[in-house]
């Protein structure tokens, strides 16, 4: 057998290939246009030999297939270099498909993207049950589609209801979920897994026939189904903003997901993904940068060598309560401290509700109960002396702050983060009287803390690089995005939302409705308008940051008289608006202008060319991703700044 970079080939007693991918230089196996040419030829040769069956496994520990090396798309410049780049896996994706032996995909770990395609070229597929085999087809999050095959295939293999749910979302499932619809053939634990392979592909077994509904779905019902998809669509995302949604169920209803059937000027086109414009650049380009600052902001996390185990965290109001319960359910021990039970209850109620959330799958009341058992009330504040990480969440009052650590100072290990949530605060005055002012940290959360990926970690003038360091690294642990950035009112993320909810709030004096301009910023992009964010992260929070931003000014009428009156938004049930079953009661909106919009975006485009100005934060690119993950600017459009480049401001 001829020898490659990246794959190996052995053939064994029993006339069985085993083709194993494992990418040289590399952690993670990743499909280039190189690995691409050599699973070609590789293919060609194991199909030449006439083998009685075909394996294909991962050579790394770290999981089958991650899917396509994004890097190489940053070398597209064309919809034809687009084309070229498919090209490289349809092929050998359909000769694999060809193969007049058996052939096995053996799952472990995850398997994204191109890798799930190639996995989907195969007669059988085999996935080891265990937490990190994950499958997805996530392409419409950069924009595009499964070009490779995949949308093809997928259907095929499920229900087409289910195939356009994994592709529409992005979405990935788990081993068990992947056998009951049908995905993979067979869900294994670890040391069962090659003997199975083996078996199905020595003794393979007869595939289950499609049911009539399945392939009338397939058939007759494509249209059908494909238009009920997109009205689902539609409620999720904007056609002019999100193009690739609308496309995934175009090329699957009209063009069986053939990429080289699709004439160049139809929208479900490479041509037209790549070309959809956002001001001067497109959609898909926007989006895979928005990946790269992410991969960005994750490597920031890898910068110091720490892990925790025990998180105390001080404070359990909703953001404490949350952050606490976060941390449990991402595998740490949490001790959460109040002053007494009728404080605790309450976080430990939304805890519970968390957890039912968020931790799903076969093993979901097991996952629970784990997290629950983590999650420990604690009324003395002795969890503080073996926590490695202690977040202080108490209210934005600096005394109170101030006394907390000392206490804190005086029985913390030596080497436990001192971290403040502080969200208006400078760090500088929290540490005035620290006896070692190095230890302390901003490690700032945004509410909802379930839902809100980007974490501030904040360094005072003070601060210890190595304790940043660590910080930005426990972030990462409970899958978080850490921002480093320097101790400045408001930080980054509320430097720059001050000014434009202070522009929002004045305008409603003036007399617009909330309604409108929550229209217009929905309309530009943004998950949620001004107002209604307001009143999600609570209007206290707001008058604080006002406070801290423009001390000494008169706040906006409307939102004093709210604050005055203790209708704080969401969690008392009333702010800017009525809150009903977790959502806001809204009237009619008003017409949208142009000129409207501009007014309201001009305040935040403008402190983040600012921010990036002073230093707060290292680089433009680094505000962009903070500004889309911290307050969801519009990722289509590539964050704020870039957006400004590109309109040449």
């Amino acid at each position: 057998m001829k020898s490659y970079k990246h794959w190996h080939i052995t053939l064994d007693a029993d006339r069985l290939a085993w083709l194993t991918f494992d990418k040289a230089g590399s952690a993670t196996n990743t499909l280039s246009v190189e690995v691409l040419a050599e699973f070609s030829d590789a293919i060609a040769e194991i199909a030449a030999e006439i083998p009685r069956a075909l394996i294909i496994q991962s050579g790394k520990a770290s999981g089958f297939i991650a899917g396509a090396d994004i890097e190489e798309f940053l070398s597209i410049q064309t919809p034809e270099d687009a084309k070229r780049m498919i090209r490289n896996g349809w092929e050998p994706f359909n000769l694999l498909e060809s193969l007049p032996f058996p052939t096995v995909a053996l799952i472990d770990g995850f398997c994204m993207g191109g890798g799930l395609e190639l996995a989907l070229a195969c007669r059988y597929r085999v996935a080891v049950d265990q937490p990190g085999t994950r499958m997805a087809l996530p392409e419409v999050m950069l924009g595009i589609w499964p070009l490779m095959g995949g949308v093809m295939r997928l259907s095929r293999v499920v229900s087409p209801p289910q195939a356009l749910d994994m592709m529409l979302t992005g979405r990935a499932i788990d081993a068990r979920r992947a056998k009951r619809m049908g995905l993979v053939d067979e869900a294994v634990p670890p040391r069962i897994k090659v003997n199975t392979a083996r078996m199905i592909a020595l003794s393979p077994p007869l595939k289950r026939k499609p049911s009539l509904l399945h392939r009338l779905m397939n058939g007759p019902l494509r249209n059908f189904i494909a238009a009920q998809a997109e009205k689902q669509v539609a409620r999720r995302a904007k056609r002019e903003h999100y193009p690739a949604p609308y496309a995934i169920l175009r090329a699957w209803s009209k063009f069986d997901g053939n990429p080289f059937a699709i004439p160049d000027d139809d929208t479900a086109s490479i041509a037209h993904l790549w070309s959809t414009p956002t001001v001067e650049t497109s959609v898909a380009r926007n989006l895979i940068r928005v990946f790269f600052l992410q991969e960005r902001m994750k490597s920031l996390g890898k910068t110091a060598d720490f892990k925790a185990k025990h998180v105390h965290v001080i404070g359990a109001g909703v953001m404490g309560g949350d952050i606490a319960a976060w941390c449990a359910s991402r595998g740490l021990s949490v001790t959460l401290q109040d002053q007494n039970a009728e404080r605790l209850a309450p976080a430990m109620k939304r805890a519970a509700e968390m957890f039912s959330r968020r931790l799903r799958g076969s093993d979901a009341r097991m996952r629970i109960r784990d997290a629950t058992d983590r999650l420990i009330p604690d009324l003395t504040g002795e969890g503080a002396r073996h926590a490695d990480v202690i977040i202080e969440a108490i209210f934005e009052n600096l005394e109170a702050k101030r006394a907390l650590f000392a206490q804190l100072e005086a029985i913390a290990k030596p080497d436990a983060i001192l971290a403040s949530n502080t969200s208006s605060l400078k760090l500088a005055d929290i540490g005035a009287n620290f006896r070692d002012p190095s230890r302390l940290v901003g490690i700032h959360f945004f509410n909802p803390v379930a839902q809100m990926q980007l974490v501030e970690v904040v360094a005072g003038a003070t601060t210890h690089a190595d304790t940043a360091a660590k910080a930005a690294a426990f972030v990462r642990q409970i899958d978080k995005l850490p921002l480093p950035v320097k101790d400045s009112p408001g930080f980054l993320v509320n430097r720059v939302l001050g000014p434009y909810m202070q522009q929002a709030f004045r305008m409603v004096d003036e007399g617009i409705a909330p309604e409108t301009l929550d229209r217009a910023m929905e309309q530009f992009g943004m998950p949620m308008g001004p107002i209604e964010l307001a009143d999600v992260v609570g209007l206290d929070i707001c008058m604080a940051v006002g406070h801290e931003l423009a001390p000494g000014s008169e706040p906006p009428h409307r939102l004093k008289a709210l604050f005055d009156a203790k209708d704080l938004g969401k969690k008392t049930g009333r702010g800017f608006y009525a809150w009903k079953n977790g959502k806001p009661q809204k009237a009619q909106a008003g017409q949208v202008t142009a000129e409207l919009t501009q007014r309201l975006i001009a305040p935040y485009l403008r402190e983040a060319h600012a921010v990036v100005a002073e230093g707060i934060v290292a680089d433009a690119d680094l505000a962009d991703a903070g500004l889309i993950f911290g307050t969801g600017f519009a990722p289509f459009r590539g964050g704020p700044l870039h957006y400004l480049a590109t309109r040449g401001e």
